[in-house]
Order: C-alpha cells, then structure tokens, then sequence
C-alpha cells in the first residue's frame, strides 16, 4: 500500500552530517545489526571512504514497523559539495519529502540555502533537522532562529538530534512517518517509472536504478526505455537494503533497481522514463535538465598507448555519472586524447582518479579552463572549450566570459577580508544581509575563471574555516581576453595555451616561461622559450646550449686561433638548432600544467 511507503532524501552543506544520520536511521530501524555497521555504510565508492566525502546519491530500503502496520521507508543519501548539486537535484524528483540537515554549531550555510531552495522548487516537504547537539560549543536555539530568518522554517518543527550517539532519532523516525506524505500513484494503472541513477556491472551488464510513478513491473516483463525505444525484459529486480535484494515486483512509489543485461551503454539514460512497450506506454515523464558542465580539460593516456582503454573506461564512467561529457581530440605534444567537460574542479579531480583507480589508467592533464564566448568580425557567436579555438585577435570583435552569481556566508568579523579577495578577483558586489548577529551572506557576481581555481579555497584560509561558497550561472559578459600561447624553439605548443585576462598575461606569461626554462633538459643549441599574445612576444627565456671549451687545448699564441674554433663552433650550433627538435619530456609537461594556474 502506497500510504505505508515514504520517500525522503537528506540534504545538507559538506559535513553536517548526512551519511552518518543515515547510518543511524538504518540502526534505528533494524536493517542493519550491529556487527554489520560500519561508518558512514552508504559511502561504498573506495574515494569515498578516502576523502570522506559522499560523491554518489544512494538509495536504501527501511522496513519499520508500529503498531500493526509496517512502513516501507526509502532513503537517498545525497552529496553535499557545490559540484555534486546535479545528483542532489536527480534525487529530490524521487522524493515526496527531506530531511534539511543543520549543523548546531556551524549554523545555516551557503550549500543549505542552495539546497533548501531546490527542495522548495520540487514542491516537497521539509523537515528541519538540527544535527550535533551533544557537541559543547552546540548553539541549537541560535541556529533554529536562523533557519527561521533565511529559510522561513518554524523553531518548533525543529528535529534535535545527535547522529553520532543517536540522540533524537527515534523522534526524526517518528516525524519521518507523521510530515512525510505518502506518495501518489495508482499501482494498478499502466507503468512509469523514473531512471535516477544507473551503474555498469562487468557480469549482469547496466544496472538501473528507478523509482516507481505508477504501475507495477514484474521479474520476467518486458520493458521500455521510452527515449531510445529499446525494449527488454526484466531478468531481476528488488531494492537495496543496503545490498541488493531481489523482489518479485515493484509497485507504484518503491524505489529499487532492474537488471535487463543491458550491454550496449547508449540505451541507458539517466532521467529516461520506463514503462510498457507498444502503444499503450504511458507518457514520458520531464527527466532532468542537461547539467551546465563549467569546467574542460584535455585527458591523455601517458604512454599514448591506451587510447581505447580510456575511451572504454569513460564511457562505463559515463553510465554511473552523465554530468561529465567528453569527446576525442589531438594535441601536437601528448596524441590522441580527450576534451572533457565538468561540473567544477573536485568533480574533475574525483573523475580523473576514478579512472586511474577503477580503469588502472596512467592519465596526463592539460590545464583546465572555463568555457568562453566570441564573437567574430561576421557577428557570429562561437562556444568555446578549449584555448587552441580562440581565432586571431584580429578576427575577434569580443571576447565573453562567464559569470556567476557567488553566495558567501561569513562570520560578520571576516566579511572586510572576503571583500578585498573577491574584489581582486574582479567581483561586482550585488548585496549583503545579515542572517543573525554573528553571520552575514555576501553576494557577488566573479568571473567564473576566477572562481573555479581557488577562490574556495582562499575564502576558507581568510576566515579560518568558517566562510563558505555557493554559486550559480549568470551568463556571459565581454572583457579584455587574450590567447596566451607558449613557444619552444619557435614551435608553439599547444596544451600549454590558456585564456587569461590581458592584464594577468604578463605576470603569468614570465611564470610558466621561467618554470619551462628549469624543466626542459639542455640541448647542443640554445632553445628559446616564449610566451606571446597573437604575434607579440611578451616574454622569454633561453636555455643555454651545452658547450665543450674548443679553446682549451690552445696554450697562449695568436688570439686570431682561438677565435677561428670559437666561430666553427657557433656555425655548428646554428647549424644544429636549424635542424633539431626539442621534446618537451612528460615531466615538464605536468610541472608547468601543475604550477602554471597559480
């Protein structure tokens, strides 16, 4: 009966405390015993439990029973940090409800607000909960009022927990059951189902996860995947308690997951809709708007060798999470590749070790960089991803960057800091309010260059831990760029090309131009090393020749001698360097890619 079931997710800024709640409610309700319980259960994902972050939703089923009747809970543990928001919002259009986690010491902040939004778009029901009560410094009357300030959220409907004793959870357990409404759907009526998540198994093929609108889907029925019209039949399905248990079927308002040994990875779309095949399927359902990728970087294979392997091991990366793109590229220096496009620099970072965790595959990373708009001397707009497109400054009639609106929730005594630091980073202050008397949110629209690289990392040095940073797509906005290119030996080389600000060219030009001269092994000939914007050269460094000392073995006597060795050994230099190649070793590629964003 679908008035028994809940579906709920929990929702809340980077460590507050979500997958340790959810490891809580599973003791509280008795699906995991004791000897079973490890921390943070849900994180399975090896880098997980390295970073101790959450990176990838999960879903668990929780049987409880009260009184006579038993309640089917399900539980979506979501991420918290700004680049994983994408699989928080494929997760609340699962939902009838959420838990909106706040920590009782550190108070609303900037991911709380973002997410307590999203929550209220999908039209879902919140139930806030303050988390570490039994801390010392715990301030849980102050934070309930400033939830109720920036959020609009009744004190008293306030949860009180402490995840990490259990405290209070047998209250959320009960609030759960009582707020949460159960969810609509007829499970007579014809199947539609929602593809949230999916995984690839070497043995059983795709695994989908799906939530259940309406309907019934059966083991041994067939199937559609109504965006690519394929069909198969359900060879298993059931739901994760927290391992996978096989069921017979699903009804209207469970959430679970199918196997249909699906191998081809192009029928499984996450957002999809299942349901019959034939004319009488039932209408697709909105799926989930394509995720706005910020950030692109070159990814090639270290020896050059395992293209296919990288090609194989980012599309089965693919399957598990669509907001990465990728597509394949050449580069003069490093071969065969790929331009892959993501949602921010930790995503970036947990994709490249996914890959060389998961895959054993040894990658080399270009620089990253945002995506531009130009618009040429015809008025024609063009994207672009990566700096080897900008046209020629002569073509160009304006350079856009993009913009983003930037939250930034400080402790009143740190907003003079984060100030001076978004205003170096070229920030247009668009407002201030004060969410209580010790915190103020800062809104700001920055570059998004300038935001991707470090700014997070900064707000956090210049308030001690405490400021944190929320943002979202404005738009784009014509500034003064340029193509920073670098030249060795009079060859450009492509992956080191970046677009910067016209301003910063010069300093950051005799950077990498200096860091390039230390790294690039010495030559029988002299090798330049330059930077230029279009034909202009801004900045150069030579790496001196090897020499051998032809005079030596010339003891006094004539002085015209030694000039005469001294003059055939710089015509063979000349000679040299007209013919010769200077490679650039992997080793100085990956210096100057790594010390090249500061």
């Amino acid at each position: 009966m679908t008035k028994h079931i809940r579906n709920f997710c929990i929702i809340a800024h980077i460590d507050h405390g979500k997958s340790t709640l959810a490891d809580r409610l599973l003791e509280e309700t008795g699906t995991i015993s004791t000897r079973e319980m490890k921390e943070q259960l849900l994180d399975d994902l090896e880098l997980e439990r390295q970073r101790g972050i959450t990176i990838k939703a999960r879903a668990v089923v929780m049987r409880f029973k009260r009184g006579k009747d038993e309640y089917e809970l399900n539980l979506i543990d979501t991420p918290g940090h700004v680049d994983f928001q994408y699989e928080v919002s494929r997760s609340l259009a699962c939902c009838e409800g959420v838990l909106l986690l706040v920590d009782a010491f550190q108070g609303v902040e900037a991911q709380t607000v973002a997410n307590a939004y999203a929550a209220m778009e999908h039209d879902l029901h919140i139930i806030p909960v303050i988390n570490k009560i039994d801390l010392m410094h715990a301030r849980p009357d102050e934070v309930a009022e400033e939830m109720m300030h920036s959020l609009g959220t009744d004190p008293d409907d306030c949860v009180r927990v402490s995840a990490k004793t259990g405290q209070g959870v047998g209250d959320l357990v009960d609030a759960i059951i009582a707020r949460i409404p159960g969810p609509d759907g007829d499970p007579n009526g014809t199947l539609q189902a929602m593809v949230f998540d999916s995984n690839y198994d070497d043995y059983r093929g795709a695994i989908t996860y799906v939530r259940i609108m309406q309907g019934t889907v059966r083991k041994g029925q067939k199937i559609a995947f109504l965006r690519t019209g394929s069909i198969h039949e359900v060879v298993e399905l059931g739901q994760f308690a927290p391992g996978r248990v096989a069921a017979e079927e699903l009804t209207a308002g469970q959430v679970g997951y199918l196997i249909c040994n699906i191998k081809s990875l192009g029928d499984v779309h996450i957002g999809d809709t299942v349901s019959i095949p034939g004319d009488k399927a039932a209408d697709p359902l909105p799926g989930y708007s394509r995720p706005k990728r910020m950030v692109y970087c070159g990814l090639f294979p270290s020896d050059g060798q395992n293209f296919s392997d990288l090609r194989d091991a980012l599309e089965r990366l693919a399957v598990n999470d669509p907001s990465f793109e990728f597509e394949p590229e050449t580069s003069d220096a490093l071969g065969f590749g790929f331009r892959c496009g993501f949602l921010g620099l930790l995503h970036m970072e947990i994709i490249q070790q996914r890959l060389e965790n998961e895959s054993d595959i040894d990658l080399v990373q270009t620089a990253p960089n945002v995506t531009y708009e130009v618009v040429d001397k015809r008025g024609q707009a063009k994207m672009i991803h990566k700096p080897q497109d900008v046209p020629d400054p002569g073509d160009i009639e304006e350079f856009r960057q993009p913009i983003v609106r930037c939250n930034i929730i400080v402790p009143t005594d740190y907003t003079g800091p984060v100030m001076k630091l978004c205003q170096e980073r070229r920030g247009i202050q668009q407002g201030q309010e004060y969410l209580g008397a010790q915190r103020a949110m800062l809104t700001y629209n920055i570059p998004l260059a300038e935001v991707v690289y470090d700014l997070h990392d900064k707000i956090k040095s210049c308030t001690r831990g405490y400021g944190t940073l929320d943002y979202e797509m404005v738009g784009f906005e014509a500034a003064d760029l340029c193509r920073l290119d670098f030249m060795v030996n009079g060859n450009r080389v492509d992956a080191l090309s970046i677009v910067c600000n016209r301003a910063d060219a010069d300093r950051r030009g005799r950077a990498v131009a200096k860091k390039l001269k230390s790294e690039i092994d010495r030559h029988m000939f002299e090798v330049a090393v330059q930077a230029a914007i279009g034909s202009r050269v801004i900045a150069r460094e030579t790496v001196p020749a090897m020499r051998k000392n032809v005079t030596a073995k010339c003891y006094g006597g004539d002085i015209t001698r030694k000039r005469k060795l001294l003059q055939k050994q710089k015509e063979g230099k000349k000679r040299m360097k007209a013919v010769g190649n200077v490679e650039i070793s992997q080793k100085a590629f990956m210096a100057v890619l790594s010390e090249g964003e500061g």
